[in-house]
Protein backbone atom coordinates (compact mmCIF):
# COMPACT_ATOMS: atom_id res chain seq x y z
CA UNK A 1 0.00 0.00 0.00
CA UNK A 2 1.42 3.69 -0.74
CA UNK A 3 0.54 5.85 1.97
CA UNK A 4 -0.17 8.98 0.30
CA UNK A 5 0.09 12.62 2.33
CA UNK A 6 -1.05 16.08 2.06
CA UNK A 7 0.53 17.84 -0.54
CA UNK A 8 0.84 20.94 1.61
CA UNK A 9 3.48 18.91 3.88
CA UNK A 10 5.85 18.93 0.55
CA UNK A 11 6.45 22.30 1.55
CA UNK A 12 7.51 21.70 4.94
CA UNK A 13 11.16 20.82 4.85
CA UNK A 14 13.31 19.43 7.75
CA UNK A 15 13.14 22.85 10.08
CA UNK A 16 16.75 24.31 10.27
CA UNK A 17 16.55 24.33 14.00
CA UNK A 18 16.37 20.34 13.88
CA UNK A 19 19.23 20.48 11.62
CA UNK A 20 21.45 22.50 14.25
CA UNK A 21 20.60 20.81 16.90
CA UNK A 22 21.92 17.84 15.13
CA UNK A 23 25.03 18.77 14.43
CA UNK A 24 25.33 20.47 17.99
CA UNK A 25 24.67 17.38 19.36
CA UNK A 26 27.24 15.80 17.17
CA UNK A 27 29.94 18.33 18.19
CA UNK A 28 28.56 18.13 22.02
CA UNK A 29 29.59 13.71 21.79
CA UNK A 30 32.87 14.75 20.31
CA UNK A 31 33.25 16.58 23.63
CA UNK A 32 33.74 20.13 22.01
CA UNK A 33 32.04 23.39 23.00
CA UNK A 34 28.88 24.59 22.03
CA UNK A 35 27.93 28.22 22.35
CA UNK A 36 24.00 27.80 21.57
CA UNK A 37 22.87 31.05 20.07
CA UNK A 38 20.42 29.86 17.56
CA UNK A 39 16.86 29.30 19.58
CA UNK A 40 15.20 31.73 21.54
CA UNK A 41 14.15 29.80 24.92
CA UNK A 42 14.47 31.93 27.63
CA UNK A 43 17.09 31.23 30.16
CA UNK A 44 15.97 32.97 33.36
CA UNK A 45 12.97 31.20 35.35
CA UNK A 46 9.46 32.94 36.40
CA UNK A 47 9.29 34.66 39.52
CA UNK A 48 9.07 32.23 42.52
CA UNK A 49 5.52 33.86 43.22
CA UNK A 50 4.20 32.40 39.64
CA UNK A 51 5.19 29.04 40.63
CA UNK A 52 3.84 29.08 43.86
CA UNK A 53 0.64 29.67 42.18
CA UNK A 54 0.59 27.02 39.39
CA UNK A 55 1.70 24.79 42.58
CA UNK A 56 -1.17 25.41 44.45
CA UNK A 57 -3.21 24.99 42.25
CA UNK A 58 -2.60 21.45 40.84
CA UNK A 59 -2.91 20.14 44.60
CA UNK A 60 -6.59 20.75 43.98
CA UNK A 61 -8.19 17.53 42.30
CA UNK A 62 -10.89 20.16 41.07
CA UNK A 63 -8.24 22.01 38.72
CA UNK A 64 -8.40 19.28 36.18
CA UNK A 65 -11.49 19.27 34.60
CA UNK A 66 -12.26 20.67 31.31
CA UNK A 67 -11.81 24.36 32.15
CA UNK A 68 -14.08 25.13 28.90
CA UNK A 69 -13.79 29.18 29.43
CA UNK A 70 -11.37 31.10 30.57
CA UNK A 71 -11.38 32.11 34.35
CA UNK A 72 -12.73 35.47 34.84
CA UNK A 73 -10.48 36.10 37.62
CA UNK A 74 -7.74 35.34 34.13
CA UNK A 75 -9.85 38.27 32.26
CA UNK A 76 -10.18 40.42 34.54
CA UNK A 77 -6.45 40.57 34.99
CA UNK A 78 -5.52 40.76 31.36
CA UNK A 79 -7.76 44.18 31.50
CA UNK A 80 -5.68 45.16 34.30
CA UNK A 81 -2.54 44.66 33.22
CA UNK A 82 -3.08 46.41 29.56
CA UNK A 83 -4.62 49.48 31.76
CA UNK A 84 -1.04 49.57 33.50
CA UNK A 85 1.09 48.52 31.36
CA UNK A 86 -0.46 50.12 27.79
CA UNK A 87 -3.03 52.63 28.92
CA UNK A 88 -5.73 50.51 26.94
CA UNK A 89 -8.67 50.01 28.36
CA UNK A 90 -10.13 46.97 27.29
CA UNK A 91 -13.66 44.40 28.12
CA UNK A 92 -14.43 41.10 28.15
CA UNK A 93 -15.81 40.69 24.84
CA UNK A 94 -12.73 42.02 23.69
CA UNK A 95 -10.21 39.31 25.40
CA UNK A 96 -9.76 35.46 24.73
CA UNK A 97 -6.92 33.39 25.87
CA UNK A 98 -4.96 31.30 23.60
CA UNK A 99 -2.15 28.27 23.62
CA UNK A 100 0.50 30.30 23.05
CA UNK A 101 0.66 32.83 20.83
CA UNK A 102 2.27 30.55 18.01
CA UNK A 103 -0.83 28.88 17.93
CA UNK A 104 -3.06 31.92 18.02
CA UNK A 105 -1.11 32.97 15.18
CA UNK A 106 -1.59 29.13 13.10
CA UNK A 107 -5.35 29.30 13.16
CA UNK A 108 -6.45 32.51 13.24
CA UNK A 109 -6.27 33.01 9.66
CA UNK A 110 -8.51 30.02 8.81
CA UNK A 111 -11.38 32.33 10.50
CA UNK A 112 -10.75 35.34 8.73
CA UNK A 113 -9.87 33.92 5.28
CA UNK A 114 -11.18 32.10 2.35
CA UNK A 115 -9.27 30.12 -0.30
CA UNK A 116 -6.97 32.27 -1.97
CA UNK A 117 -7.59 35.25 -0.01
CA UNK A 118 -4.36 37.35 0.29
CA UNK A 119 -2.23 37.67 3.33
CA UNK A 120 0.98 40.51 3.82
CA UNK A 121 3.59 38.77 5.28
CA UNK A 122 6.91 39.97 6.58
CA UNK A 123 10.21 39.02 4.92
CA UNK A 124 12.14 38.36 6.74
CA UNK A 125 9.31 37.00 9.86
CA UNK A 126 9.27 34.68 11.46
CA UNK A 127 8.32 31.91 10.01
CA UNK A 128 4.68 31.05 11.59
CA UNK A 129 3.75 34.18 9.79
CA UNK A 130 4.02 32.35 6.50
CA UNK A 131 2.66 29.03 7.95
CA UNK A 132 -0.48 30.27 9.78
CA UNK A 133 -1.93 31.74 6.38
CA UNK A 134 -0.70 29.07 4.25
CA UNK A 135 -2.61 26.46 6.35
CA UNK A 136 -5.67 28.62 5.66
CA UNK A 137 -4.66 28.13 1.78
CA UNK A 138 -4.39 31.43 1.75
CA UNK A 139 -1.94 33.34 -0.78
CA UNK A 140 0.72 34.84 0.63
CA UNK A 141 1.77 38.19 -0.10
CA UNK A 142 5.43 38.95 1.38
CA UNK A 143 6.13 42.57 1.85
CA UNK A 144 9.79 43.70 2.46
CA UNK A 145 11.65 44.73 5.47
CA UNK A 146 14.74 46.42 4.52
CA UNK A 147 17.61 48.35 6.09
CA UNK A 148 16.64 51.10 3.63
CA UNK A 149 13.30 51.66 4.88
CA UNK A 150 14.40 51.66 8.32
CA UNK A 151 12.60 47.52 8.36
CA UNK A 152 9.64 49.22 7.66
CA UNK A 153 6.83 48.44 5.41
CA UNK A 154 6.20 50.94 2.39
CA UNK A 155 2.99 51.04 2.81
CA UNK A 156 2.73 53.47 -0.03
CA UNK A 157 4.41 51.26 -2.79
CA UNK A 158 2.29 48.34 -2.53
CA UNK A 159 0.80 47.70 -5.73
CA UNK A 160 -3.44 49.09 -5.40
CA UNK A 161 -4.24 45.89 -7.01
CA UNK A 162 -2.53 43.03 -5.28
CA UNK A 163 -4.23 45.18 -1.73
CA UNK A 164 -7.65 44.26 -3.68
CA UNK A 165 -8.25 41.04 -2.35
CA UNK A 166 -5.71 41.00 0.68
CA UNK A 167 -7.99 39.51 4.18
CA UNK A 168 -5.45 40.91 6.61
CA UNK A 169 -1.82 41.72 7.49
CA UNK A 170 0.29 40.70 10.05
CA UNK A 171 2.62 43.03 11.67
CA UNK A 172 5.11 42.61 14.67
CA UNK A 173 7.27 44.93 16.57
CA UNK A 174 9.89 44.67 18.55
CA UNK A 175 10.39 42.03 15.81
CA UNK A 176 11.94 38.71 15.76
CA UNK A 177 14.12 38.11 13.47
CA UNK A 178 15.47 41.98 12.32
CA UNK A 179 14.97 43.27 16.06
CA UNK A 180 13.85 46.33 15.19
CA UNK A 181 11.04 48.97 16.61
CA UNK A 182 8.73 50.83 14.95
CA UNK A 183 8.03 54.21 16.38
CA UNK A 184 4.42 55.32 17.44
CA UNK A 185 4.53 57.79 14.03
CA UNK A 186 3.95 54.42 12.07
CA UNK A 187 1.01 53.35 13.80
CA UNK A 188 -0.66 56.16 13.63
CA UNK A 189 -0.22 56.06 9.81
CA UNK A 190 -0.87 52.39 9.67
CA UNK A 191 -4.14 52.44 11.10
CA UNK A 192 -5.69 54.97 8.72
CA UNK A 193 -4.08 53.35 5.88
CA UNK A 194 -5.84 49.88 6.82
CA UNK A 195 -8.92 50.86 7.65
CA UNK A 196 -9.36 52.77 3.69
CA UNK A 197 -7.64 49.51 2.03
CA UNK A 198 -10.56 47.68 4.17
CA UNK A 199 -7.44 45.31 5.34
CA UNK A 200 -7.57 44.08 8.58
CA UNK A 201 -4.62 43.56 11.42
CA UNK A 202 -3.04 41.13 13.18
CA UNK A 203 -0.31 42.45 15.44
CA UNK A 204 1.96 40.34 17.35
CA UNK A 205 3.38 41.94 20.60
CA UNK A 206 5.22 38.90 21.76
CA UNK A 207 8.33 41.41 23.13
CA UNK A 208 7.18 44.59 23.89
CA UNK A 209 9.02 44.18 27.44
CA UNK A 210 12.42 43.32 26.02
CA UNK A 211 13.29 46.85 24.06
CA UNK A 212 16.69 48.63 24.97
CA UNK A 213 17.61 52.06 25.10
CA UNK A 214 14.95 53.76 26.86
CA UNK A 215 12.96 52.77 23.62
CA UNK A 216 9.05 52.47 23.86
CA UNK A 217 7.45 49.19 23.46
CA UNK A 218 3.54 50.08 23.24
CA UNK A 219 0.82 48.12 22.63
CA UNK A 220 -1.10 48.61 18.80
CA UNK A 221 -4.21 48.85 20.39
CA UNK A 222 -3.06 52.16 22.08
CA UNK A 223 -3.23 54.09 18.85
CA UNK A 224 -6.70 55.41 18.09
CA UNK A 225 -9.28 54.08 16.05
CA UNK A 226 -6.91 50.78 16.78
CA UNK A 227 -10.09 48.34 18.05
CA UNK A 228 -12.08 48.52 14.76
CA UNK A 229 -9.57 46.59 12.60
CA UNK A 230 -7.25 45.25 14.82
CA UNK A 231 -6.45 42.62 17.40
CA UNK A 232 -3.31 41.65 19.00
CA UNK A 233 -1.31 38.49 20.41
CA UNK A 234 -0.21 39.01 23.73
CA UNK A 235 2.41 36.32 25.41
CA UNK A 236 3.22 35.47 28.79
CA UNK A 237 6.63 33.35 27.50
CA UNK A 238 8.84 36.20 27.22
CA UNK A 239 8.18 38.56 29.72
CA UNK A 240 7.34 35.99 32.29
CA UNK A 241 9.35 33.07 31.39
CA UNK A 242 6.15 30.85 31.43
CA UNK A 243 7.11 29.49 27.69
CA UNK A 244 6.04 25.74 28.47
CA UNK A 245 2.88 26.83 30.09
CA UNK A 246 1.66 28.16 26.54
CA UNK A 247 -0.20 31.15 28.10
CA UNK A 248 -1.34 33.71 25.45
CA UNK A 249 -4.24 36.56 24.49
CA UNK A 250 -5.66 37.92 21.58
CA UNK A 251 -7.14 41.03 22.52
CA UNK A 252 -8.62 43.84 20.85
CA UNK A 253 -11.43 44.03 17.98
CA UNK A 254 -14.41 42.25 19.18
CA UNK A 255 -16.09 40.70 16.22
CA UNK A 256 -12.32 38.98 15.67
CA UNK A 257 -12.10 38.15 19.01
CA UNK A 258 -16.14 36.27 18.68
CA UNK A 259 -15.04 35.19 15.11
CA UNK A 260 -12.03 33.28 16.32
CA UNK A 261 -13.64 32.27 19.53
CA UNK A 262 -15.90 30.65 17.76
CA UNK A 263 -13.40 28.33 16.30
CA UNK A 264 -11.46 28.13 18.56
CA UNK A 265 -14.63 26.00 20.42
CA UNK A 266 -14.24 23.60 17.91
CA UNK A 267 -10.82 22.07 18.54
CA UNK A 268 -10.13 23.19 22.22
CA UNK A 269 -11.39 22.66 26.05
CA UNK A 270 -9.55 25.34 27.59
CA UNK A 271 -5.81 25.70 29.13
CA UNK A 272 -5.26 23.94 32.38
CA UNK A 273 -6.69 25.61 34.95
CA UNK A 274 -3.12 25.33 37.28
CA UNK A 275 -1.86 27.33 34.36
CA UNK A 276 -4.63 29.81 34.53
CA UNK A 277 -3.88 30.57 38.12
CA UNK A 278 -0.14 30.74 37.19
CA UNK A 279 -0.95 33.84 34.48
CA UNK A 280 -3.25 35.46 37.10
CA UNK A 281 -0.64 35.56 39.58
CA UNK A 282 2.09 36.93 36.73
CA UNK A 283 -0.35 39.51 35.31
CA UNK A 284 -0.81 41.51 38.83
CA UNK A 285 2.44 40.73 40.24
CA UNK A 286 4.98 43.90 40.06
CA UNK A 287 7.27 44.61 37.25
CA UNK A 288 10.37 44.14 38.84
CA UNK A 289 11.53 41.01 37.95
CA UNK A 290 10.92 42.16 33.88
CA UNK A 291 12.20 45.21 34.24
CA UNK A 292 15.94 43.70 35.90
CA UNK A 293 15.40 40.73 33.42
CA UNK A 294 15.49 43.91 30.25
CA UNK A 295 18.36 45.60 31.45
CA UNK A 296 20.10 41.74 31.84
CA UNK A 297 19.50 41.11 28.05
CA UNK A 298 20.65 44.67 26.84
CA UNK A 299 23.81 43.91 28.96
CA UNK A 300 24.04 40.55 26.57
CA UNK A 301 23.13 42.86 23.61
CA UNK A 302 25.94 45.07 24.25
CA UNK A 303 28.12 42.31 24.82
CA UNK A 304 27.21 40.38 21.78
CA UNK A 305 26.99 42.98 19.20
CA UNK A 306 30.03 45.65 20.68
CA UNK A 307 32.02 42.66 21.53
CA UNK A 308 31.52 41.31 17.62
CA UNK A 309 32.02 44.64 16.17
CA UNK A 310 35.69 45.24 18.55
CA UNK A 311 36.48 42.22 16.07
CA UNK A 312 35.77 43.29 12.80
CA UNK A 313 32.46 41.97 12.58
CA UNK A 314 29.51 44.95 12.06
CA UNK A 315 26.83 43.35 13.88
CA UNK A 316 24.52 46.15 14.72
CA UNK A 317 22.79 47.11 18.01
CA UNK A 318 19.52 45.14 18.57
CA UNK A 319 16.78 47.49 20.01
CA UNK A 320 14.21 45.20 21.13
CA UNK A 321 13.80 41.15 21.15
CA UNK A 322 15.64 38.63 22.76
CA UNK A 323 17.73 38.67 19.98
CA UNK A 324 20.30 40.03 17.21
CA UNK A 325 20.33 39.90 13.76
CA UNK A 326 23.46 41.17 11.16
CA UNK A 327 25.00 40.51 7.79
CA UNK A 328 27.14 37.57 7.53
CA UNK A 329 30.73 38.92 6.61
CA UNK A 330 31.18 40.03 2.64
CA UNK A 331 34.15 37.35 2.35
CA UNK A 332 31.19 34.46 2.63
CA UNK A 333 28.68 36.27 0.20
CA UNK A 334 24.89 35.69 0.77
CA UNK A 335 25.38 31.82 1.99
CA UNK A 336 23.87 32.38 5.37
CA UNK A 337 23.61 28.65 5.78
CA UNK A 338 27.40 27.76 4.40
CA UNK A 339 28.66 30.34 6.72
CA UNK A 340 26.57 29.30 9.96
CA UNK A 341 28.01 25.59 9.57
CA UNK A 342 31.38 26.80 8.74
CA UNK A 343 30.73 29.30 12.01
CA UNK A 344 29.84 26.49 13.99
CA UNK A 345 32.55 24.13 12.93
CA UNK A 346 35.87 26.60 13.43
CA UNK A 347 34.09 27.96 16.76
CA UNK A 348 31.10 26.34 18.38
CA UNK A 349 29.31 29.30 18.29
CA UNK A 350 25.88 28.46 17.32
CA UNK A 351 23.77 30.47 15.29
CA UNK A 352 20.18 30.58 12.84
CA UNK A 353 20.65 31.35 9.24
CA UNK A 354 18.38 34.43 7.93
CA UNK A 355 16.95 32.57 5.20
CA UNK A 356 15.05 30.44 7.11
CA UNK A 357 13.28 33.49 8.25
CA UNK A 358 11.96 34.76 4.38
CA UNK A 359 14.19 34.87 1.06
CA UNK A 360 15.18 38.38 2.40
CA UNK A 361 17.26 37.40 5.40
CA UNK A 362 19.50 35.80 2.97
CA UNK A 363 22.99 36.54 3.80
CA UNK A 364 22.16 37.38 7.33
CA UNK A 365 22.09 35.29 11.04
CA UNK A 366 20.25 35.22 13.93
CA UNK A 367 21.87 35.32 17.14
CA UNK A 368 19.60 34.66 20.82
CA UNK A 369 20.65 36.23 23.78
CA UNK A 370 19.90 33.16 25.87
CA UNK A 371 24.00 32.84 27.66
CA UNK A 372 25.19 35.03 30.41
CA UNK A 373 27.07 37.63 29.79
CA UNK A 374 30.30 35.69 30.34
CA UNK A 375 29.27 33.43 28.37
CA UNK A 376 28.74 35.57 25.48
CA UNK A 377 32.45 36.64 26.07
CA UNK A 378 33.85 33.31 25.68
CA UNK A 379 32.00 33.11 22.64
CA UNK A 380 33.05 36.07 20.83
CA UNK A 381 36.40 35.16 21.63
CA UNK A 382 35.98 31.76 20.31
CA UNK A 383 34.71 33.13 17.16
CA UNK A 384 38.06 35.59 16.56
CA UNK A 385 40.03 32.42 17.26
CA UNK A 386 38.67 30.78 14.34
CA UNK A 387 40.05 33.12 11.83
CA UNK A 388 36.86 33.30 10.20
CA UNK A 389 36.20 37.15 10.21
CA UNK A 390 38.57 39.73 9.54
CA UNK A 391 39.04 42.92 10.87
CA UNK A 392 38.63 45.12 7.97
CA UNK A 393 34.64 43.82 7.90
Amino acid sequence: MELRFADRMKEFEEGIFQVLNEKKNERLAQGKTVYNLSVGTPDFKPAQYIIDAVAEAARKPENYKYALADLPELTKSVINRFRKRYGVELVEEEIMSVYGSQEGITHIGLSLCNPGDGVLVPDPGYPIFAIGPSLANARLIPYALTPENDYLPDLEGMDEEVLADVKFMIVSYPMNPICKTAPRSFYEKLIPWAKEKNIMIVHDNAYSDIIYDGREGISILSIPEAKEICVEFYSLSKSYNYTGARMGFLVGNREMIANFRKLRSQIDYGTFLPVQYGAIAALNGPDDQIKSQCMEYQKRRDALCKGLRSIGWNIKDSEGTMFAWGAIPKQYGSDDVAFVMELMERSGVLCTPGSSFGSLGKGYVRFALTMPVEKINEAVAAIAASGMISPRE
